[in-house]
């Protein structure tokens, strides 16, 4: 019988339900095939199984006893077993009208017992059953069909919580990026009052001051906003930094240029980079000359972060950990210690101006 001959009325809303609980093509759980042993040892049958129909196949959440992980949607007696609410039985298939024809009972499987129960939704749809088969007949006693209907309603408790968590997680997901945005505009709007503060004409010498205070405020916003613009677990930190330095070099009021290799790096690790490359560029913007370079390099075991302008150098001596050394070269040396990273200094390779070049543990 053609799949579209037996689909169930509600067949576009009921694959809405599938879709909603995310498992289709979900790895094996120990939760549901413990469910598949023990209706098996409860029905005394050599094979159980979780099954959820699919657009045009069946697929097995968990199937004791049997090697198979799917079958197509038209021969499968799940199609016509989620077509009603009550168990489905076939004490004899070769014997029942319903399937004589059917491949799984006439061809070489030779099914012939067959009892299942819907896997209902709270809301009505059935997405697939907990059955129970043998290659011989046998009766079923109402005691047996209640406990298959007891621990169908273990698995839909299982596909529930599941579903719970998932949701619970996106909504954590979605109050995190709303606070983050607040955050993000709280920055701005402060950059924003200390820039309007340093225009103000009692201010005097603090002026320049103040708009350094606005500068890096804004930056570290835009490390923020960018951070959050990358939903995945693994972001390429060449293009995170070249979104990064774009706005940097808006804000600077610097031509910044970034390059290197295409690497893929963990998401918790490029909110520190970010930052570590907000101060460095904020610092060449302020010490240095003409253009600023940064470059990320990785390799097997190390990702290097440099940046390098064309101004005129370091002083002779200079020593980034110095206990003299100014706010911005001890936030820069303060996240580098977060990277678990090394910090060297020195000229450009070509050259007037000097570089800066971080070396921190690729993470995997």
């Amino acid at each position: 019988m053609p799949v579209a001959d037996i689909l169930p009325p509600n067949e576009a809303e009921r694959m809405a339900a599938v879709r909603r609980y995310d498992i289709l093509d979900s790895p094996p759980d120990g939760a549901f095939d413990r469910i598949t042993a023990l209706a098996a040892r409860r029905f005394g049958v050599p094979i159980a199984i979780v099954s959820i129909v699919d657009e045009d196949r069946i697929w097995f959440k968990s199937h004791h006893g049997l090697p198979v992980q799917q079958i197509d949607r038209e021969p499968g007696l799940c199609a016509s077993a989620i077509l009603g609410d009550a168990p489905y039985l076939l004490e004899d298939a070769r014997t029942d009208p319903r399937s004589l024809a059917n491949p799984l009972v006439a061809g070489d499987f030779g099914l012939r017992f067959y009892a299942a129960v819907p896997l209902t939704t709270s809301d009505g749809h059935n997405l697939g059953t907990l059955c129970v088969i043998d290659k011989k007949p046998r009766p079923v006693t109402h005691e047996q069909i209640d406990d298959l209907k007891d621990l169908a309603s273990v698995v839909m408790d299982q596909l529930e919580l599941g579903l719970s968590a998932r949701q619970a997680v996106g909504k954590a997901n979605l109050m995190g990026k709303e606070i983050d945005h607040r955050v993000m505009n709280s920055l701005q709007f402060v950059s924003g009052m200390l820039t309007m503060q340093s225009r103000s004409p009692e201010v005097g010498d603090a002026a320049n001051h103040l708009q350094q205070a606005a500068n890096r405020v804004a930056a570290v916003a835009q490390v923020h906003r960018h951070f959050y613009a990358d939903a995945a677990d693994e972001v390429s930190c060449v293009a995170y930094l070249r979104r990064l330095c774009g706005d940097l070099a808006a804000i600077l009021d610097r031509e910044v240029v970034v390059g290197g290799d295409e690497e893929m790096v963990p998401a918790t690790s490029i909110q520190p980079i970010g930052l570590l490359t907000n101060e460095l560029v904020t610092n060449a913007a302020k010490h240095g000359a003409g253009k600023i370079e940064v470059t990320f390099r990785a390799s097997l075991d190390v990702n290097c972060l440099i940046v390098c302008d064309q101004g005129t150098g370091l002083k002779p001596g200079f020593d980034p950990h110095s206990a003299t050394a100014g706010l911005g070269m001890r936030v820069i040396t303060t996240l580098v210690r977060q990277l678990q990273g090394t910090l060297t200094t020195g000229p450009r390779a070509t050259g007037r101006g000097a570089c800066f070049t971080v070396e921190f543990p690729r993470r995997r």
